[in-house]
This record gives C-alpha cells, structure tokens and sequence, in this order.
C-alpha cells in the first residue's frame, strides 16, 4: 500500500552521540523524544503525548499558529522494509481522526485541525534522519 503524502515539509538529520539502544518500546518513546524536541525547537507547543481514547492512540498533539496538530510518530532502524511513514495505515489513519474528533469536542476547539507524520529512520544506534510531513491528511 502506498502512502500518498502531500507536502514533504521539512527534511532534518542529526548524529546523536552515546548511549546502548534498549528495546522496541523505547526505541519508540526515543523516536517521539526526538521528535518532541524537533516540534519545539520550531515553535510548536507540545500539549499531549500519547493521548487515547478507547483503543486509538496519538503520539503527540500539538499546536502552532493557532492551528491544533495531531502528530503520529514512526521510528525505523532502517527503512529496507519500507519508510516509516508507510507504516501509518489506513486504520491508523482512521483512528487519528477518532481521537481527534474525540479531542476537539471535548476541549471545545473552533481553530484549524492537521495532521502529520514524523518519519525518524535511523542508520546505526547515533544517526538519524528526520522527517516531517505536514498536511499528511485530512479531517473528513
């Protein structure tokens, strides 16, 4: 399955020196780490992790210029089986928007809604390339 994206958005890379990779689950809040910091460094205020309801989770909600933004997170050791914002189904899709609708109406929002992608693939424990797609999809 092919995920169509419509606006890249920003490309980012950084080596990160030190430490031993733990297991798959932090490997995974060390992806959503480093794209938390990502998001702030370029002004997004980070107003939930990980935030559920029912069954359906969103990594990171966000906000910036007014607009609240739903972030998924995907993190790779490497990317022969596919990018990491491949991994980011249909279902997975769907369910982002349940919690946003979910979120919207419980905090009373009226601004703008997006959604994006974070895509970190790492090329060893340190290297990592970091990408971000902004307007991944649509609220409908």
């Amino acid at each position: 399955m092919q995920l169509s994206l419509r606006n890249k958005g920003t490309i980012f890379t950084r080596s990160k020196g030190g430490g031993n990779m733990a297991e798959h689950i932090d490997f995974g809040k060390r992806g959503e780490q480093l794209a938390k910091e990502y998001l702030q460094k370029k002004g997004f205020k980070i107003l939930k992790s990980n935030y559920r309801v029912g069954n359906a989770e969103v990594d990171l909600i966000a906000e910036q210029n007014k607009t609240t933004i739903f972030i998924e997170v995907k993190t790779r050791m490497q990317s022969k089986y596919g990018t990491p914002e491949m991994a980011v189904t249909q279902e997975k899709r769907r369910n982002m928007k349940r919690v946003a609708r979910a979120y919207i109406q419980f905090n009373k929002l009226q601004g703008e809604v997006r959604f994006d992608i974070i895509s970190i693939t790492f090329s060893n424990k340190n290297d990592y390339e970091l990408m971000h797609f902004d307007d991944a999809f649509f609220l409908r």
